[in-house]
């Protein structure tokens, strides 16, 4: 899933490779999907985009927004983004398909659910979107320790897990279930505790881990659990993941545990993170 350090990565590689491309045409649900869902009218993205040049794109959250003339190309979560150069096969199966005038192109496909689309600068009325363009990314200065106080201290909030509380509601966009799990393991913290339980020593730890996880992340282009445009999976070796469910602990030696939880997966060691 894409989430913050795969956003960002994503959008530099577009930055690199596709600015200034022209585009010829876009195909957009060639491949029915019931969880995929279209930002605009998907049967106006060809009209949109064609003949319009790529210009820059920026992450937001877990969203990747690219500029094209006065439109916006947009996809966010699990959408799986693969660059295709002249010549080489396109995959049989996707949800959006531009193609660019030098006969390269780019394939949005969608894995258990996401969303992509093209709309006019300013015309795209969504919440998420929203939240994550003017919420202050939690690796910039302004996502300080006051305002992360400040996020997580409502009183209607004192009640849920740090799963609840960190990773669902866009509370912090781009910070999900996935990127979650080191920074939990990092605060020694389970991902059940509530948040009414938390000390002042818990609180400054779990925003240092937040910051210093995530800025690792994103420093090593991704985690391994997930891939850039170029299929190549991230350099970051996440700690807790499907890829590590069954090992051993780096740091106790204990077996790393998946349990089901909120409608999805949380992995801890049940000795670094007591509950």
């Amino acid at each position: 899933m894409i989430e913050l350090p795969e956003a960002l990565t994503i959008s530099e590689q577009i930055d690199r490779n596709l600015s200034g491309r022209l585009i010829a045409g876009v195909t957009a649900a060639y491949t029915p999907h019931k969880l995929a869902w279209f930002y605009g009218d998907k049967e106006g993205y060809s009209t949109l985009l064609a003949g319009k040049t790529v210009g820059k794109a920026e992450a937001f959250g877990g969203f990747v927004e690219i500029k094209a003339g006065n439109m916006n190309i947009l996809f966010n979560d699990g959408v799986i983004v693969r660059m295709h150069k002249k010549g080489e096969p396109r995959p049989p199966r996707h949800q959006m398909l531009i193609e660019f005038e030098d006969g390269s192109a780019l394939s949005l496909v969608v894995q258990m659910y996401g969303g992509m689309g093209a709309f006019p600068d300013g015309e795209l009325n969504n919440i998420y979107y929203r939240a994550a363009k003017e919420k202050p990314s939690p690796l910039s200065a302004a996502f300080d320790k006051k305002y992360f106080d400040a996020l997580i201290s409502p009183p209607e909030l004192q009640k849920l897990s740090l799963k609840a509380l960190i990773a669902t509601e866009q509370r912090i966009p781009g910070l999900g279930n996935g990127v979650l799990q080191d920074i939990l393991f990092n605060a020694q913290m389970h991902p059940k505790k509530k948040a009414n339980t938390l000390s002042a020593q818990d609180k400054e730890a779990l925003f240092n881990s937040i910051k210093n996880t995530l800025s690792s992340m994103v420093q090593q282009g991704g985690r391994d659990t997930e891939t850039d445009i170029f299929g190549n999976a991230g350099g970051y070796q996440s700690i807790l993941s499907k890829n590590t469910v069954g090992k051993s602990c780096p740091l106790c030696g204990t077996v790393i545990r998946k349990e089901a939880y909120m409608g999805g997966s949380v992995y801890y060691c049940e000795k670094c993170q007591v509950l």
